[in-house]
């Protein structure tokens, strides 16, 4: 898929449509722009859009995250954000450990499009480091507890659904799962589990998952007030 690099707001992905009328930028799940223009479209006028629309995407972008990052917050199950402000030039974003350390010029907030990205993409790779220990691990415990076989497991961020399962028991696990409650973690990996039995969300496919998990239901509203975005 083609991309454009741009220098404030990264990786902005390219997408054409037979059935897109005109250009339109929007907000990704992972965070981050995606363009959408039809089939026969030149990738100037994507650029010339950016350029024009700058205050516009920024404010879309501060819109779009779901959570303020902020000093001292838990970022997944083990990772903690630490944000510091000091007279440099630019914003840099290091991992330590299990600590992620945002270094910020002094007048700039952690609210703007540059920080929230800069800060996204190690959120990002500390909830995948997060999500290769546990959820293969978890998800072998419940499928051998429940009788359950699938052919391997993948790991996603892009997507906006928790999780997914192909026809050839392939399942499909977004990282962004690792800022849920171990509970509700549980219920989307069960849920997936079902899936290879029953690739419908029939009353056999819920009769399954309430065997895993007499709490479904409450874990499905709880799942509904939540954000796959990270």
């Amino acid at each position: 898929m083609p991309t454009i690099i741009d220098e404030e707001f990264g990786t902005i992905t390219i997408r054409r449509s037979s059935r897109a009328s005109h250009i339109r930028i929007r907000v990704a799940p992972n965070g981050k722009l995606r363009a959408s223009l039809p089939l026969y479209a030149p990738l100037f006028l994507v650029k010339r859009l950016i350029k024009n629309s700058r205050d516009e995407l920024r404010s879309l972008l501060n819109t779009h995250t779901d959570s303020d990052f902020t000093d001292g917050m838990a970022i997944g199950k083990s990772h903690t954000l630490f944000i510091r402000h000091r007279p440099v030039s630019k914003i840099s974003v290091s991992r330590h450990g299990q600590q992620i350390v945002a270094t910020l010029p002094e007048e700039e907030s952690s609210d703007t499009a540059s920080a929230i990205r800069s800060i996204r993409e190690a959120v990002i790779e500390a909830l995948r480091i997060e999500a290769k220990s546990h959820l293969p691990k978890r998800l072998a415990y419940l499928a051998e507890k429940y009788g359950f076989t699938y052919t391997k497991v993948r790991f996603s961020h892009a997507g906006s659904r928790w999780g997914s399962c192909s026809s050839n028991g392939t399942i499909s696990l977004n990282i962004a799962l690792m800022k849920l409650p171990f509970e509700l973690i549980d219920y989307v990996l069960v849920h997936e589990l079902s899936h290879t039995v029953h690739m419908n969300h029939s009353k056999a496919f819920w009769g399954l998952v309430s065997q895993a998990d007499a709490n479904f239901e409450q874990h499905r509203r709880e799942l509904k007030k939540a954000s796959p975005s990270i």
